[in-house]
């Protein structure tokens, strides 16, 4: 019960915050009170939360959070109860990945379903706004295949398109260059792997972290192989991406298509992948929304934010007609009133 309540009741009262059915507590014996749909929701939660604690796992607040958004959101023609398969204790109860006390695992229903897609077909797309765990995810199935000998390597590659800044060259070796791009990726290995085995694993090929111009030519066997931000691939980089796959190798593809950052207007390979790709057998995608967001509670209402100002404002672009064409400072090139021969200067520059 202390584990289910918490301590100083902690738990219980985000139970009480999050269901509407009034709950009493006396010794080991809980009781529910009020509406029909209140009270089995209730106990719903409840059920799946004593589910989890059997099966080892510790109950936190944000474990009881996710139970209840999940029950409130499961489909109603289940009768709020949904499948097997995606209930509370299933999606938060599945271990990907353990490491010094630490366990990544799917928090969300779409998460669960990113994740089994993954197991169950050859080529995945995890499509999704910013803070979803696409790449985090991916890269657990990637390390879980590595350490069950399901592959012999693990590759991991992004474009190297700079996000809305031009930062000019930069010094150093080929290896320094690149390095802040893929930097985000060596963040998630250090989650999962002993800082001190990377450094070997990278210098025997197990690991090998590249930007996605140096998998033109190659054949990838027995590998597992994550392309992050395809939303900055083109059409033909996607292709040329794909066509890489060797025998016994796995491909996951994460990105997010609301941002875009390849110059010139681009279009991204990552938005017309699904229209090319959508009757293959043995590529599935992954959507994710923000109501999978495991960052803070705020990324998930930025993205709904941004959506809702996309949907009003259509995407609209400036009118050329209006005079602002930027100039070399950027700033606009036409000005108003006089010109400067026949403005009056102030009179402490006469």
């Amino acid at each position: 019960m202390m584990g289910l309540l918490g301590s100083r009741d902690v738990l219980l009262r985000l139970l009480e915050q999050g269901l509407a059915a009034d709950i009493h507590v006396r010794g080991n014996r809980i009781t529910l009170k009020g509406a029909a749909g209140d009270v089995a929701l209730a106990e719903r939660t409840l059920r799946e939360l004593l589910a989890l604690q059997e099966a080892g796992s510790v109950i936190t607040p944000d474990t009881v959070r996710r139970t209840i958004g999940m029950l409130a959101a499961a489909p109603a023609a289940d009768g709020g109860r949904g499948s097997a398969a995606e209930s509370p204790s299933a999606v938060l109860g599945l271990n990907i990945l353990s490491r010094r006390g630490r366990t990544i695992r799917p928090k969300t229903v779409n998460q669960k379903r990113y994740v089994d897609a993954i197991d169950a077909h050859t080529i995945v797309f995890g499509i999704g706004p910013a803070g979803t765990g696409k790449t985090y995810l991916a890269m657990a199935k990637a390390v879980q295949a590595l350490q069950a000998k399901q592959v012999t390597r693990i590759i991991l590659t992004r474009p190297a398109v700079e996000a809305g800044e031009r930062l000019g060259f930069l010094p150093g070796t080929l290896s320094d260059k690149i390095d802040p791009y893929l930097r985000p990726l060596y963040d998630a290995l250090h989650d999962m792997l002993d800082p001190e085995s990377i450094p070997r694993l990278m210098s025997a090929g197990t690991i090998e972290v590249a930007p996605l111009a140096y998998m033109r030519g190659r054949s990838l066997n027995d590998a597992f192989i994550i392309l992050d931000e395809a939303q900055n691939t083109t059409a033909e980089q996607m292709k040329m991406f794909l066509t890489r796959l060797g025998f016994g190798s796995k491909i996951v593809v994460t990105g997010d298509v609301t941002q875009v950052d390849l110059p010139g207007g681009q279009q991204s390979g990552l938005r017309v992948v699904r229209e090319i790709l959508a009757d293959v057998d043995d590529i599935a995608f992954a959507t994710l929304t923000s109501s999978d967001v495991v960052r803070h509670r705020l990324v998930g209402h930025i993205v709904d934010a941004y959506e809702r100002w996309d949907d009003d404002n259509n995407r609209s672009t400036p009118d050329p007609q209006r005079g602002r064409h930027p100039g070399r400072s950027g700033r606009p090139t036409q000005r108003s009133g006089r010109s400067a021969a026949h403005r009056k200067a102030p009179e402490g520059d006469q």
